[in-house]
């Protein structure tokens, strides 16, 4: 069997949730964004004035450079990924920063400052962008690159303000009093901060087993297709935001925050997106985009861990 034959037997696994179990992962997702700001002060924002080349590159790098630069991988592996495994890839590279990259940041001993600054600055613009970014390269994916797929994904309309509604329920508000409690409250943030990364990592991995539960048998068969696709796109990933910040001269620890704000995604808002019914409905056979999301927010922690080691050892030399 190719690799297409082999990818197109995970696309047949279907989600089911209750709505009660729907509104559970939607009310904890709201819960860790709000962590998340509890980081962010309002001084972060205006850190992005202070210093716009690097705050642009990083900003563009993220928002313009991945989407593209997962497009122009798609077109080299278009006869051998499926649809959804090509709509999985759009969804990731469409998600802001994941918050995990201000730690990396920080321990590679890069410039912690303008990660915290790109990633408060990633999440608040997702609630327009994510579904735009999404939209437009999966658009141009259905109708030029593959439009035979346009089949496969008959039934994958997706409704923007639907998901637009969403992202705003699930990052807007949570961002908003959590910015606010980091600004009037910030013993109690500093407090909270902490315990919530944990909380964060711990619900992911919940949202993982989630994904894979029953499937994990089809998963373990299949895992190195997934693998060797994802490590290309995250690798591509974290180049692109080197390539682009050693091509405008930034500082190296900038260069270095910009790598890996860029590899590391929020893939958990990804999985959930792909859990609501209303955005996804269950019909539809999404497997292909359910497993890319899913191990991409495993192995970005891996390979993110693994960069920003290597930077610390040549900041050290």
């Amino acid at each position: 069997m190719t690799m297409y034959e082999q990818l197109s037997q995970l696309d047949a696994i279907q989600i089911n949730f209750s709505a009660a179990g729907q509104h559970a992962i939607n009310i904890v997702l709201a819960f860790v964004m709000f962590g998340v700001a509890l980081g962010i002060k309002p001084s972060e924002f205006k850190n992005v004035f202070l210093r716009p080349k690097s705050a642009i590159v990083g900003l563009f790098s993220q928002l313009v450079g991945l989407p593209l630069v997962t497009f122009l991988l798609i077109l080299v592996l278009r006869n051998h990924i499926t649809p959804m495994v090509a709509m999985g890839m759009i969804l990731v590279a469409a998600c802001p920063g994941g918050n995990i990259s201000n730690f990396m940041t920080q321990f590679a001993k890069g410039n912690t400052e303008l990660s915290v600054s790109l990633t408060a600055v990633t999440t608040s613009l997702a609630v327009l962008l994510t579904p735009a970014n999404f939209a437009l390269w999966g658009g141009l994916y259905v109708n030029y690159v593959n439009p035979e797929s346009s089949m496969a994904l008959r039934e994958l309309h997706i409704n923007v303000w639907q998901m637009f509604e969403t992202v705003f329920i699930l990052l807007g508000i949570p961002l908003t009093l959590g910015i606010l409690t980091s600004h009037y409250l910030p013993k109690v943030a500093e407090k909270l901060h902490k315990k919530m990364q944990l909380f964060s990592l711990a619900f992911f991995v919940l949202m993982v087993l989630l994904a894979f539960g029953s499937n994990l048998e089809l998963f373990i068969k299949y895992i190195w297709y997934i693998f060797f696709i994802v490590l290309v796109h995250n690798l591509l990933a974290l180049s692109t935001g080197f390539s682009l910040g050693s091509l405008f001269r930034l500082p190296k620890n900038d260069i270095k925050t910009i790598t890996i704000e860029t590899g590391i995604q929020n893939s958990g808002l990804g999985l959930v997106l792909l859990f609501n019914d209303k955005i996804f409905p269950p019909e539809l056979a999404i497997g292909g985009m359910l497993f890319v999301t899913a191990w991409w927010g495993v192995w970005h922690i891996i390979s993110g861990l693994t960069v920003a080691s290597l930077f610390r050892k040549f900041s050290k030399k």
